[in-house]
């Protein structure tokens, strides 16, 4: 598998990195906390065109390939970018799959913000939806249904990650966009690519907190020598750097089969976010502790990158969920 980019591709993603650069940046990611949306961030990616990529060009959108949505998710990783951007992407695409025109329509034209809950749910609340607390509507899974609800009642959930998340109630009034067996597969679908693009985004992550470690490092200095000098220290961030790229080639693979390999492309998403998730985890923990107690302070980026990846992945839930959905793939559910 050749996974080197085309020129359309480097000129994709150094647009979104010069855009992240100016729009996120550490300074307005904290002041988008607690809720972890930044308003002028949404409107610029917005402008940029950022969920018409995502929607087939029979709909209105560009079509954008799923490895190229990878490749921008890695930059919004990297920016730890306040906004809802996958879930927004993922529900833009399920809608244009079942024939959701008008609320399609209005994501589009940027008149409603509509998300997408990964998880299923059985009860009369959809708890700690992804960009629930800001979302004009949610795409979920809801006994068995592919629902689109409008998103009047919600209850945004402080955390630790300061991600927009919030239980949002079901209602009467939903929108039905797929029943039965036809419902259950677009969801899956769209929890395949929810999986790939948040590995990519943890992988942009994980980069960046490995690089702040390897910039402090050599410059904080003990005994007269840079901290990075010590195997302690440089160690770790190898480790930790290794994994990345490991991660990212297997995010990759996953964004690739979709198209290449698509009987595998549920097995490759799980492990690639788990995968993702525990290298994100080990990096950023890594990276706080060569920062010492400035890693710990409130005031220092590094505990952002900690704190972020480790929100994001729960809205799925721990890694051995994922891996649980691997061995399914591969083996079949177990019976019961």
């Amino acid at each position: 598998m050749d996974l080197s980019l085309s020129g359309e591709q480097r000129q994709l993603v150094d647009s979104f990195a010069a855009m992240y650069t100016r729009e996120s940046t550490s300074q307005r990611v904290r002041a988008a906390e607690p809720l972890g949306f930044d308003p002028k961030l949404w409107e610029t990616l917005v402008q940029t065109g950022v969920i018409e990529m995502a929607v087939g060009e029979s709909h209105g959108g560009w079509g954008a390939s799923e490895l190229e949505l990878a490749l921008i998710a890695e930059q919004y990783g990297r920016a730890i970018a306040s906004a809802p951007v996958i879930e927004a992407q993922i529900a833009a695409r399920l809608l244009a799959a079942c024939g959701g025109d008008d609320l399609l329509g209005s994501a589009l034209s940027a008149d409603k913000l509509v998300t997408f809950a990964p998880r299923p749910y059985g009860g009369d609340v959809l708890a700690l939806a992804p960009g629930g607390a800001v979302a004009d509507a949610v795409v979920a899974l809801v006994g068995g249904r592919l629902v689109a609800l409008s998103n009047e009642n919600r209850a945004h959930v402080q955390n630790l990650g300061s991600l927009p998340l919030a239980d949002v109630t079901v209602h009467d009034d939903a929108i039905v966009l797929a029943e039965g067996e036809k419902g259950r597969r677009l969801f899956s679908n769209a929890v395949d690519l929810w999986l790939t693009l948040t590995a990519a985004a943890l992988v942009g992550a994980a980069a960046k907190a490995v690089e702040m470690g390897v910039e402090y490092a050599k410059q904080r200095r003990a005994f007269g020598t840079p901290i990075g000098a010590f195997q302690a220290v440089s160690h770790p961030l190898a480790d930790s750097a290794t994994a990345t790229d490991g991660a990212r080639l297997l995010a990759f693979e996953a964004a690739c089969a979709f198209s290449d390999e698509p009987d595998r492309a549920t097995e490759l998403a799980a492990m690639a976010f788990a995968f993702a998730y525990e290298t994100a985890r080990d990096a950023t923990y890594r990276s706080l502790h060569i920062h010492g107690g400035y890693g710990f302070g409130m005031e220092g980026d590094i505990q952002l990158y900690y704190r972020r990846v480790r929100g994001w992945a729960m809205v799925f839930g721990e890694p051995a969920v994922a891996l649980d959905r691997v061995a399914d793939a591969r083996y079949g559910p177990v019976a019961g």
